[in-house]
């Protein structure tokens, strides 16, 4: 065993070990996603619930959730129970954000699973990178990892086209590049504070570092 790896494997290990702690909260939420009715999810989603004060996620979010706002999220083909997670997370403010806390506190569960199920039935329209020149270092993180920082590869967990995993990671592939460099900054400060693997490598990141590999993920597919 080369020595000189094992700083890198170590930090690989806990960070793992912090994403399977997320994966397994994720999979309870997935089991608690039963059968969700797409017709009310698209319903709320286009139309929000004026007498409540819930605000219509397209407004934001964009047609099918294809936000065309770099700041928010495009949703559109999101897997379900991550959706449902999120939502969780701003509703007990574990995940903080005004207007997503108060959306969130007025869906019941069932209009969470519908809104989500409805989400993930859409087709993304993603992204392309913007910026040319970071491609390659973009590449290189989203692959192979940073050895020396102890940063994972992002594929390991998100896969190489960046449609993670049902339930355990997010599909990231295509997400507006400054959405991502948002996430990932505030991951790295602190700021984000719901998914404790993706704190520990966020802090190894230079903001350089976050730039290119969100710009290289905004042009997979």
């Amino acid at each position: 065993m080369n020595r000189a790896n094992l700083p890198f494997m170590k930090s690989t290990f806990v960070a793992l070990l912090a994403a399977s702690s997320v994966a397994i909260v994720a999979s309870g939420a997935a089991q608690a996603v039963t059968a969700a009715n797409l017709g009310k999810g698209e319903a709320l989603y286009a139309g929000g619930d004026a007498v409540r004060g819930i605000l219509a996620c397209v407004i934001c979010h964009g047609p099918a959730g294809n936000s065309s706002i770099v700041q928010n999220p495009k949703l559109a083909a999101q897997h379900q129970a991550y959706i449902v997670k999120q939502l969780a997370n701003f509703k007990s403010a574990e995940r903080t954000n005004p207007i997503m806390i108060q959306v969130a506190k007025a869906l019941t569960s069932d209009e969470a699973r519908n809104v989500a199920a409805y989400l993930n039935a859409q087709i993304l329209k993603p992204s392309a990178a913007k910026n040319k020149v970071t491609i390659e270092l973009g590449k290189k993180i989203y692959r192979a990892g940073i050895a020396e920082k102890n940063v994972p590869a992002c594929a390991g967990c998100h896969g190489p086209s960046g449609s993670g995993i049902p339930a355990q990671f997010a599909l990231i592939g295509g997400q507006h590049q400054e959405y991502t460099i948002a996430q990932l900054s505030n991951f790295n400060s602190g700021a984000r504070s719901n998914n404790p693997a993706m704190i520990t490598i966020a802090k190894h990141l230079s903001p350089d570092e976050i730039q290119a590999v969100a710009n290289y993920v905004a042009g997979l597919k």
